[in-house]
């Protein structure tokens, strides 16, 4: 896509696995593609993240605790901003606006709402720039899921030749589908980490499974993993959304009750469960890719998901196609998200239309976002 109008634009992202905020300064040329011109991570403080993992589920007080929540949230992406402006070495008079996503803590396109926490008009007095914000409601409003948000970014970026394939693998996967013939289509296809994030912190606390070690020791439960993959919520056609409301540690543990029993010392030994997560993750993502594009020339890959090997080489296993990371098509895997929260931003200033119904099931497409001035 040729840019009309340039200029710089900061987008934040802090998705589903609750690991960070990811920021990223994209610059905007007047002609030619989107590119990075920094990107940084700020983690999220323990009590922060703690506190968005209960969100998720309905508790006494929970709309004081969400809006205290979301203002601590804002000073988390100022002070992300900041950084990734000082590694620039931008000041923020060059900035256009921020894109801002918020925290997911609801996600329900079936009843027709979601919820993302945000203070956007905060982020907005901290930083002195323009916020662009919610992004999905008005996808919603006309009769979308609500995601995925970034294909029409994935196609700015990466349409090429034949059928391509971009696969986001953050707590959960979802894949763009870049046809041959210009289409533009992309939907959830399920877990990517989040189960894996959320088993491993359960039996040994840690926050993730680096690399996929500990899922390499164990053996996949071929049926515990037909089990899983018996979930109606796959069988759903496109478009289709996802998130913590349908995949949880509940969830899982409703599943292994099924398989194995009630009594959990009946269960198998936990690393063969966060080995059959992870087959979980490739296959669904394999399945929907083999279904939806089985003339895929290649399947480019971002997001956290992209680190652990294990993953990767299952994905590689499952697939017929080359199977590799954005940063070879000149975005890093860990900067593709909150590049396209920049670009979205980029997209509202201009009002192009980046909700695509093709992708969310809208009855039209949309601008998406709402701005919060300075």
């Amino acid at each position: 896509m040729v840019n009309q109008h340039g200029g710089i634009y900061v987008g934040l992202m802090s998705g589903t696995s609750l690991d960070a905020v990811d920021a990223v300064a994209l610059h905007m040329p007047p002609e030619g593609r989107a590119q990075v011109i920094a990107g940084e991570s700020v983690e999220l403080p323990a009590a922060l993240r703690d506190e968005l993992l209960k969100l998720n589920t309905p508790a006494q007080d929970e709309l004081g605790r969400a809006a205290l929540a979301a203002r601590h949230l804002a000073r988390v992406y100022a002070e992300a901003v900041q950084k990734v402006l000082g590694t620039a070495g931008l000041p923020t008079s060059k900035v256009v606006a921020i894109g801002a996503h918020g925290q997911t803590v609801r996600h329900r396109p079936d009843l027709g709402y979601t919820v993302q926490l945000n203070a956007p008009a905060l982020l907005a007095e901290l930083t002195g720039i323009d916020v662009i914000a919610d992004f999905r409601s008005r996808d919603m409003a006309a009769g979308g899921q609500g995601a995925p948000l970034v294909p029409a970014f994935h196609a700015a970026l990466f349409a090429g030749k034949g059928t391509r394939v971009v696969l986001n693998l953050g707590g959960i996967a979802n894949i763009t589908l870049l046809g041959a013939d210009g289409s533009i289509r992309g939907f959830d296809t399920g877990p990517a980490n989040m189960l894996m994030d959320a088993w491993i912190q359960r039996c040994l606390e840690q926050p993730y499974d680096a690399d996929g070690a500990w899922a390499t020791s164990g053996q996949c439960i071929e049926p515990l993993l037909e089990c899983l993959l018996q979930e109606n919520w796959f069988g759903l056609p496109p478009p289709k959304s996802t998130g913590r409301d349908d995949f949880n540690l509940t969830w899982l543990e409703r599943k292994l009750s099924q398989a194995f029993g009630d009594d959990p010392q009946a269960w198998p030994d936990a690393a063969d469960v966060q080995a059959t997560l992870l087959q979980l993750t490739a296959r669904s993502v394999a399945s929907a890719i083999c279904t939806h594009a089985a003339d895929a020339t290649e399947v480019l890959v971002c997001g956290g998901g992209s680190r652990n090997k294990a993953l990767m080489a299952a994905l590689r296993g499952a697939l017929r196609c080359p199977v590799e990371v954005t940063g070879r098509y000149g975005l890093p895997a860990q900067w593709v998200e909150a590049a396209a929260f920049a670009w979205l931003a980029w997209c509202y200033e201009h009002r192009i239309p980046a909700g695509l119904p093709a992708v969310t099931g809208a009855r039209h497409p949309s601008i998406l976002g709402c701005k919060y001035l300075a």
